[in-house]
């Protein structure tokens, strides 16, 4: 496949950055989206060039660190799929590909297509966690737990924090995510004590970092790797009702 490509670049936070256009030839269908970009990156330091800074690790759609806008869609057009595991198959020989970090106030462009997620860091920080008592583990099944809130509470633990919802909501929000990360444990009966103050620390976290307000808008759960549901931003919202009008 012989491409053209369209890259975000911009040297630092400070740089005002700009679209720079590469060619690409010879990429087989099979190559990830991520491959594609190692062939072109090999290309670039052998002619002296700087080589593309994107983000990634796992390259198994597991640790959520490649983000990346393909042609304005977060993690490009194939629906619960991560960059990493988006394969050159789904586009076509002679395509043009547009190709941006994640765009949001709270998640300022380091390099290139390397945004700063830390805003995610400090809302965890604030409330994901439970407190467990030290000793010895307790026995299996010792505390029993429904079903449906334990397939609900693995449901939401699946998001692997990529960022796609905030990149993809109009308004830059983060509420598909903190909803995800508050339900898992609210679900759990280990998660109980701190529900309350969870809610809230999480809640105002996301507000200091920058995140915008949610309007429902539905982009966020479009484009989600894992496909967490809309429907975790309503028990989220519920939740901190009736933890603020307990205080």
């Amino acid at each position: 496949m012989n491409l053209k490509l369209r890259v975000w670049r911009q040297k630092g936070p400070e740089d005002k950055g700009r679209m720079v256009t590469y060619e690409v030839t010879d990429i087989s269908p099979d190559a990830s989206f991520l491959e594609m970009l190692d062939v072109l990156n090999e290309r670039l330091i052998l002619e002296g060039d700087e080589p593309i800074a994107f983000d990634h690790d796992c390259r198994e759609g597991i640790c959520g660190m490649c983000g990346m806008m393909i042609n304005g869609v977060a993690h490009g057009p194939e629906r619960a799929t991560t960059t990493c595991q988006l394969h050159m198959r789904h586009f076509k020989d002679g395509d043009s590909i547009d190709i941006e970090p994640w765009r949001a106030a709270a998640f300022p462009v380091i390099k290139d297509l390397v945004v700063n997620r830390g805003a995610f860091d400090e809302i965890i920080q604030a409330g994901g966690y439970i407190t467990a008592p030290t000793g010895t583990a307790p026995d299996a099944h010792a505390t029993p737990i429904p079903k449906a809130d334990a397939d609900a509470a693995f449901e939401a633990a699946t998001c692997i924090g990529c960022g796609a919802c905030v990149a993809a909501c109009p308004n830059g929000s983060s509420m598909l995510f903190t909803a995800a990360k508050v339900a898992h444990l609210g679900l759990m009966p280990q998660g109980q004590p701190e529900r309350s103050s969870r809610v809230i620390s999480m809640i105002e976290a996301q507000d200091e970092a920058g995140f915008g307000g949610c309007t429902n808008a539905g982009e966020c759960t479009t484009v989600c790797p894992k496909g967490i549901p809309l429907n975790l931003i309503g028990r989220l919202n519920a939740d901190y009702i009736k933890a603020v009008s307990g205080r």
